[in-house]
């Protein structure tokens, strides 16, 4: 079996910010089967999302952002709910340049998400703009920070501070203003091989002293509006193992992320996702949501939204985000029947408690 390689990007760099590229690296999501000589019995599938030119200056609008260090002794506090089936979440093509992509998904479904997923790249700052439209949509910010071909012992060192607190201030300093919270991940899918931090790259040990040296400055900087996923891909055993070595500890993560896509008809949730959330409560409790998904058409998409929604509620989980975009498989709510089974499931889920 094989995957396609992922899009190179290019590393954070350990000094001030230049123009580059944002790789918005995904889903690697992989499937349960082998591979026989001539016949493929089940594919490992992965999606690279395409990068974009981003700017590395501070976002338009946002010019008298606080100096790192304003909240390391006023620390920002905001919880987000954990109430099970209550988070419907929305990656598409076009974020964070523009919440508009996500509206557009929103205005054909009718369903309005309270998750806005973006795939932060190089040295990229926090897009202080978008979360405000986001906030202003009812919607949280949902980061998934990627440190493309970085060593990520030198994160763990300290060699990527600046940017590093830089970042949390400017979350602190979002949720200061807006009340509103944030959720970040690193590093997702680390128990994959497709990424410079995962499996194969990088060992477990390093990427947990990696995870909790960031999640340490960032509260150092008094950004404790973070909900913290820490993000795995489901397991496909060999190739897919269990996460627990790259489990960082319970008081470094506040929920849990799985990323998993639906490619036969013969798929269910419970067979996609069962094993990977037992695997999980092995270390923990904390919530799960299901932080990237979708269905190919060939597996039969209406169908398998109504599975999805009902494999939430019947595990307890938080909810899910789904990948809008089309990238090796057309995950995108573009037919009446898809776009009918997704509002019919929204109407299933209630808004969290504020």
């Amino acid at each position: 079996m094989t995957v396609p390689p992922p899009e190179p990007s290019e590393p954070w760099p350990p000094r001030p910010a230049e123009s580059g590229r944002r790789s918005i690296g995904g889903i690697r999501a992989v499937v349960i089967g082998a591979c026989v000589v001539g016949v493929v019995a089940a594919v490992t599938v992965g999606v690279t999302k395409v990068a974009a030119p981003t700017n590395l200056a501070p976002p338009p609008g946002v010019s008298s952002e606080p100096p790192v260090g304003t909240f390391s002794h006023h620390h920002v506090v905001i919880t987000l709910p954990a109430d099970p089936a209550s988070y419907l979440g929305i990656f598409a093509r076009g974020v964070p340049d523009s919440y508009a992509p996500i509206a557009s998904v929103a205005n054909a479904t009718g369903v309005r998400p309270n998750i806005a997923l973006y795939y932060s790249g190089r040295y990229e700052r926090f897009q202080s703009v978008f979360a405000v439209q986001v906030k202003d949509n009812g919607a949280v910010p949902f980061i998934q920070m990627e440190p493309s071909n970085i060593n990520l012992a030198a994160i763990a060192s300290g060699a990527f501070d600046t940017y590093l607190e830089t970042f949390a201030t400017d979350v602190a300093n979002y949720g200061a203003k807006t009340g509103q919270g944030v959720i970040i991940g690193f590093g997702h899918e680390m128990n994959g091989f497709w990424y410079s931090w995962a499996r194969r790259h990088t060992s477990p040990a390093v990427f947990v002293a990696a995870w909790r040296h960031v999640v340490n400055v960032f509260r150092q900087q008094g950004a404790d509006d973070v909900t913290w996923l820490w993000t795995v891909n489901i397991i496909d055993r060999p190739s897919i193992p269990s996460p627990a070595p790259w489990w960082p500890g319970s008081s470094y993560v506040t929920w849990v992320g799985i990323d998993g896509y639906y490619f036969k008809p013969s798929w269910t949730f419970a067979s996609l996702f069962g094993p990977t959330i037992k695997a999980v409560r092995a270390l923990t409790f904390d919530p799960i949501l299901i932080a990237e998904t979708g269905a190919a058409p060939e597996a039969g998409k209406p169908a398998k939204i109504a599975d999805l929604f009902a494999g939430v509620r019947a595990y307890g989980l938080l909810g899910f985000v789904w990948f809008n975009a089309n990238a090796v498989r057309d995950w995108r709510l573009s037919n009446p029947a898809a776009i009918a089974a997704f509002a019919r499931g929204a109407k299933t889920f209630k808004r969290p408690a504020s």
